[in-house]
């Protein structure tokens, strides 16, 4: 069989602005989703994740073969399992992970080549079509374009990007609120559409803030993507703070577990720290020194779970590259 691999990410900076052509600076993580497979008659695949929490997996996988065909690439099945090492529900993209490598392999299984945005475009139009969630292209982006050590700078509107590096001992702490969401079932849509309407220039008290968040989470990225090309990882810290003071204000996604773990990571040491994903529940992400990553996971889980009784198994992660062919 061959297998197929694309990882998760976690998103430094630029959150709520893919889906309105913004700025954001995702890194892909070394943990990932890999589908192991060969060609068949049509797709059968199975995963090794508990059914209850990948509820909708394979009307996604099939969105996704008739986005593909409708680009003039024939439709071929597949058969083969799904792993991941990735949890689920948590912001970290598991989903546009899934069909990244799942498409990978139609491609393959069809003898057709795509571009890396055209792939990118089709996972994201797979989503949109199966689940209702109408995302931006920045997950699926990032799963195919990524590079070690960097992060991607990616205008979502005109897809320009660049690679830009992180500090060789910048690590990444990722936890679990362990309050898992299906984004389907929260207000995403009903941001989106509020952006969109402060966009047009339908502006309230609501939709003059859901701008300003927009507007200002922009100016963020450039500021932290400034900051990692000057080696000043430690400047990211304020950033990263406004950054989540505007999603818990401004847009009104995060939650008190998600302000709880970012408190935290900081007490324990953590550079930066936010939330990562879309909110409603999900994750932070904290920024240290890649020595300290153990130290300050360890802090966060049992803080964590004196003030709430929830057990997280935070994830010390590393940067990683692109979706790819394993073997």
């Amino acid at each position: 069989m061959a297998r197929y691999h694309a990882p998760g990410r976690v998103n430094l900076i630029g959150e709520h602005t893919d889906y309105a052509g913004g700025l954001v600076l995702p890194v892909a993580v070394d943990r990932g989703v890999t589908v192991s497979c060969e060609p068949a008659g049509r797709i059968r695949l199975r995963s090794t994740a508990d059914p209850a929490r990948i509820e909708g997996f394979g009307r996604s996988v099939e969105a996704l073969a008739a986005e593909l065909e409708g680009l003039g690439i024939p439709r071929v099945g597949l058969e083969g399992r799904i792993e991941s090492d990735l949890p689920i529900g948590a912001g970290l993209a598991s989903s546009a992970a899934l069909l990244v490598a799942v498409g990978l392999a139609l491609l393959d299984a069809a003898g057709a080549d795509l571009d890396p945005m055209g792939l990118a475009d089709a996972c994201r139009r797979a989503e949109e079509r199966a689940v209702g969630v109408p995302c931006g292209i920045m997950d699926q982006a990032v799963a195919i374009l990524a590079e070690p050590g960097h992060a991607l700078l990616l205008d979502c509107g005109s897809l320009a990007h660049r690679q830009v590096p992180l500090p060789a001992e910048l690590g990444l702490v990722v936890v679990d609120s362990r309050t898992p969401r299906r984004l389907a079932q929260t207000g995403y849509a009903a941001r989106r559409a509020e952006l969109e309407r402060a966009l047009a220039g339908d502006l309230d008290e609501t939709t003059s803030r859901r701008l300003h968040h927009f507007r200002s989470e922009n100016a963020r990225v450039e500021a932290a993507a400034a900051a990692l090309e000057a080696g000043e990882a430690e400047a990211l810290a304020a950033i990263l703070a406004a950054g989540h003071a505007s999603l818990r204000d401004d847009y009104e996604v995060s939650t008190p577990e998600l302000d709880l773990l970012v408190a935290l990571a900081l007490d324990a040491g953590a550079w930066a720290a936010r939330m990562t994903g879309g909110g409603f529940g999900g994750a932070i992400v904290a920024l240290a020194p890649q020595e300290r990553c153990p130290a300050i996971a360890a802090a966060v889980a049992d803080g964590y779970r004196a003030a709430t009784g929830r057990v997280t198994e935070p994830i010390v992660a590393r940067s990683a590259g692109a979706a790819r062919r394993l073997d």
